[in-house]
């Protein structure tokens, strides 16, 4: 009877042993299975990455190379912009943003180029031509009284006194906020400082999606007061004085196929003291890269100013833009 026992705990003894071995098996395998997925998944996310940040990298030089292209055409354009006759293919390119594509193997790039003579100018602004800046402001939906409140505030903050324009603000107002600062008493270093001013905001600034911002209809490199009718978009046209939707389209319609080189062609009356022909040799670049079938591309934004000779500078550089 004792020797049964004893057989009987050792088949019971040898039974459990097999399931705990059992047992660890299917753990092992469970662990090994999880490793082989993760290890998986991570590999498939690496090559989606490297995938990724090549397709970017490829994207960020052909917009790059859209942006010495552009450069490229300015000097050919300053060369050649007077000549009477120029051949097919060898147009210069216009300067009021229009794109122009080119490709570079398996991707493209646009290139689009404003003359910034065609923006308002808010370190050039003075009291008697700020009515284009609230006329935009108000065509854009900005209410009568924010308008002028920024336009007052933007000459308060660039001037070097203290006295105060009759809705605008210095460094007493800006002293007072929760987080104090003073008047700058100098022209703008960046459009994005207007955030500082009285009554701008992000979304007058940079649009929504129900109104377009007025960050793209204003400059800092111009050194211009008046506007290039030949560089201005729509907005900035229909906030000259004397300016109606009618003209502005006329000169839109015209600058499709020639440069206005006298602006009563357009019905603007000689002497309009807010337009000019002439240019600013500061031109921002707008370059996108796109590559194979993407709907998005890398964009860049530059500004330049060109020089004498075959010089020119970067005034402004945004990548990605």
């Amino acid at each position: 009877m004792i020797k049964q026992s004893d057989t009987e705990r050792n088949k019971k003894a040898a039974t459990a042993e097999k399931g705990i071995a059992l047992l660890m098996t299917l753990w092992v395998l469970t662990i090994m299975m999880v490793l082989v997925l993760s290890f998986s998944y991570m590999t498939r996310t690496e090559t989606y990455a490297t995938l990724s940040f090549k397709e970017g990298t490829e994207k960020k030089f052909l917009a790059e190379a859209g942006i010495e292209r552009g450069i490229l055409e300015l000097f050919y354009r300053n060369i050649n912009k007077n000549k009477a006759i120029i051949l097919e293919g060898y147009e210069v390119w216009r300067i009021d943003g229009r794109l122009y594509k080119d490709r570079m193997g398996e991707g493209e790039f646009s290139v689009g180029i404003t003359d910034e003579s065609g923006k308002i100018d808010i370190n050039a602004m003075t009291d008697a031509y700020s009515d284009i800046l609230r006329n935009l402001l108000k065509n854009l939906g900005v209410e009568e009284t924010d308008a002028n409140t920024i336009v007052d505030s933007i000459l308060d903050w660039k001037d070097a006194d203290d006295l105060y324009h009759l809705n605008g603000a210095e460094s007493e107002y800006y002293m007072s906020l929760p987080n104090p600062y003073k008047a700058k008493n100098a022209n703008f270093d960046t459009l994005e400082e207007l955030l500082l001013v009285k009554g701008m905001t992000s979304e007058i600034l940079y649009g929504s999606e129900e109104k377009k911002g007025i960050i793209n209809l204003l400059t800092i490199y111009s050194n211009k007061i008046q506007i290039n009718i030949n560089a201005a978009p729509k907005e900035v046209l229909m906030a000259i004085p004397g300016i109606t939707p009618e003209i502005a389209d006329s000169i839109i319609s015209f600058r499709e196929h020639d440069e206005i080189k006298n602006a009563a062609e357009v019905g603007i009356p000689p002497g309009t003291k807010y337009v000019t022909l002439g240019g600013s040799y500061a031109y921002t670049i707008d370059s996108s890269g796109i590559k194979g079938n993407a709907k998005t591309g890398f964009k860049i934004r530059a500004t330049v100013k060109i020089e004498g000779g075959n010089n020119y500078k970067y005034l402004y550089y945004k990548s990605p833009a």
